[in-house]
């Protein structure tokens, strides 16, 4: 399998390209819902893939043009390392795959409509100091199925929870499992692995201990190492690598050597005999698959634990000649991770020059995030749908409006060059109760026009920049969209939108305020798809900003207006700016937080800052940055 290199959001974000969603909709692939969803690119193809670190439920509304078969990831629980002194390190818990290109890769998996059920085993506890024996556990299962059916079946997906690593002085052995745990001190044995047996395997055994050291639990790359010496533990079996989430910069798994996330490694044994060295978990140059550590000698030395949802084995415990000894590391959680594609990436070859070009919904598309210079190469292309969204401006009291925004379609296109300059979000201000305070910055302008050629002219699209969110009683300011009122009698309007006016309107007013209150809450920025909601105590929506809109070429909401910031005393409810790019008005409480800026490319206005009676005062969020977009048919 290629490396996943580049997560969708990253394309998203910087190439304009269309927005990833967790609705679970896509126009080719499978329909489903469940766990936390993603997508990203690897090779020409683009995967949605659902990851479960708790239980939950796959469920599949329609099989899309991509066919029915679903990739998965199942790891069960690490067990538990052992406890008392030289305790065995916890075997892995079973990791089973069917992810094309994998060297443990299964049979193909198809799905159909209707719910699959997911189970996230749970790490096993690690040995404690005492009562004889220590009470290590081992991990549980982790499971993928239809509803219902039965195990054993084709479509019973289940990997078997790694096994308890062994106490050591006094112990016994380990117990088997997905992978085994080691041995502890005094030459007890490991556990099985791939317990019961799949082909491919899911695991490998533990290691024996020999003399007063403990051994390393089993991991899916390789068995626990037996204890080499009495001054010397074993190392936990090594984990496996496994991308099925994404690229490594997607939070599932352990930090590796290589590309991708880890899994499955088996915890390392615990140390005896003063000056020896708990051994390395999941391998012998450190715990980067997931297994936990054992414990060097010491008094009371706690032994580490593997990692949440990797499956990885606690690390055994260590003591000093068999006194005050510590307790064993517990096993790390499974998980669950299912993935298919859903599209392919579009290439073509573009017929002009300037930004950053990529292909889309049978477009080529030119983003400029920054000023920049369009010239077209081609003589055939003769027009162009054209997007010019403004900065969005910060927020004060109520909430920054957001950038102008406007879609000029079939723009006539000529063989000169075109000027792309993009407008920056302004900064958000503190309402200070009366005193010296402001109104947010508006944002400014973004200008596509041919050159030369002045402003103004039918070949100039202009989008100006958001209003300024109001203060203390104060409205907000005009511009492409207007700002929310400031909060707090005298009664404060919300700045107008698409000012100066264009047709159609590049924006809406901000929301006003009527509060006497010390509860009132500023009111909201203006978006490009609606008006602020009035920040007066009983109207709906209190304080949100204006919806943005959405813009079909890229699939992407643009420029929505901030919401209005909250007033104290005592914690209020965050205010939500508005859809795609709203900042998010900050809660009055003490100390005031800072409203949440405005997304950046999107021209989204700046939330509004919380405050509490009397102070402190928190800012406004900035607003966010504009955009260009310039599309034409591949």
């Amino acid at each position: 399998m290629a490396p996943l290199l580049t997560s969708l959001t990253t394309i998203i974000n910087q190439f304009g390209i269309g927005a990833v969603t967790s609705s679970g909709s896509s126009s080719g692939g499978i329909t489903a819902t469940g766990g936390t969803i993603s997508d990203y690119i690897s090779g020409p193809a683009i995967y949605r893939s659902h990851v479960f670190t708790s239980s939950g439920t796959f469920s599949v509304s329609s099989i899309g043009s991509y066919g029915s078969n679903i990739e998965y990831l199942v790891v069960a629980g690490g067990g538990g390392g052992g406890g008392h002194a030289a305790g065995g390190g916890g075997g892995a818990g079973g990791f089973r795959t069917n992810l094309s290109g994998h060297p443990l890769a299964g049979s193909a998996f198809p799905v159909s409509v209707g719910p699959y059920t997911v189970t996230i085993g749970a790490g096993g506890n690690g040995g404690t100091t005492s009562p004889n024996p220590d009470f290590t556990t081992s991990g549980t299962n982790s499971n993928f199925y239809p509803t219902p059916v039965s195990h054993p079946s084709p479509t019973y997906i289940r990997s078997d929870g790694g096994g308890a690593g062994s106490g050591g002085n006094p112990g016994a052995a380990a117990s088997s499992g997905g992978s085994g745990g080691g041995g502890g001190g005094f030459v007890y044995p490991g556990g099985s692995g791939n317990t019961p047996p799949y082909s491919p395997s899911q695991g490998n055994p533990g290691g024996t201990a020999t003399d007063r050291t403990g051994a390393g639990g089993g991991g899916i790359g390789g068995a626990g190492q037996n204890s080499p010496s009495t001054s010397q533990c074993g190392y936990g079996g090594l984990g496996i690598s496994c991308s099925i989430a994404g690229p490594q910069n997607f939070a599932v798994g352990a930090p590796g050597p290589s590309s991708g996330r880890w899994f499955a490694g088996g915890g390392g044994g615990g140390a005896h005999y003063s000056g020896a060295a708990g051994g390395a978990g999941g391998g012998p140059v450190g715990p980067y698959a997931g297994g936990a550590n054992g414990s060097s000698s010491g008094p009371n030395v706690q032994a580490p634990s593997a990692a949440a949802a990797t499956g990885g084995g606690g690390g055994g415990s260590g003591g000093i000649n068999g006194v005050n000894s510590g307790s064993g590391g517990n096993g790390g959680s499974g998980i669950v991770v299912v993935r298919y594609q859903i599209d392919t990436i579009q290439t073509g070859t573009a017929k002009a020059t300037g930004g950053v070009i990529s292909f889309f919904g049978g477009k080529t598309i030119h983003t400029f995030l920054s000023a920049g210079t369009f010239t077209s190469t081609n003589p055939s292309l003769t027009s162009a749908d054209v997007l010019v969204v403004a900065g969005g401006a910060g927020g004060s009291a109520g909430g920054g409006g957001a950038g102008g925004y406007r879609v000029i379609p079939a723009y006539s296109i000529t063989p000169g060059p075109y000027t792309a300059s993009v407008g920056g979000g302004g900064a958000g201000a503190a309402d200070n109760g009366g005193g010296p305070a402001t109104r947010g910055s508006a944002g400014t302008v973004s200008n596509f026009y041919p050159t030369p050629v002045s402003y103004p002219s039918p070949t100039y699209i202009r989008s100006d920049g958001g209003g300024g969110g109001g203060y203390w009683g104060n409205p907000g300011n005009p511009g492409g969209s207007g700002g929310g009122g400031g909060n707090r009698a005298p009664s404060a309007s919300g700045g107008t939108g698409n000012n100066p006016p264009v047709s159609p309107s590049q924006g809406n007013p901000g929301g006003p305020v009527a509060d006497s209150s010390v509860d009132g809450i500023g009111g909201g920025g203006g978006g490009a798809g609606a008006a602020g909601n009035s920040g007066t105590s009983g109207t709906p929506n209190k304080g949100m900003g204006g919806a943005g809109a959405l813009y079909p070429v890229t699939n992407t909401t643009y420029a929505g207006g901030g919401g209005g910031g909250s007033r104290g005393p005592g914690p209020r409810s965050l205010i939500l700016g508005g859809a795609g790019g709203g900042g998010t008005g900050g809660a009055g409480s003490s100390p005031s937080p800072s409203g949440t800026p405005g997304a950046q490319n999107l021209g989204g206005g700046g939330g509004g800052g919380g405050f509490n009676e009397g102070g402190p005062y928190g800012p406004g969020g900035s607003g966010g940055s504009g955009v260009i977009v310039i599309s034409y048919p591949t």
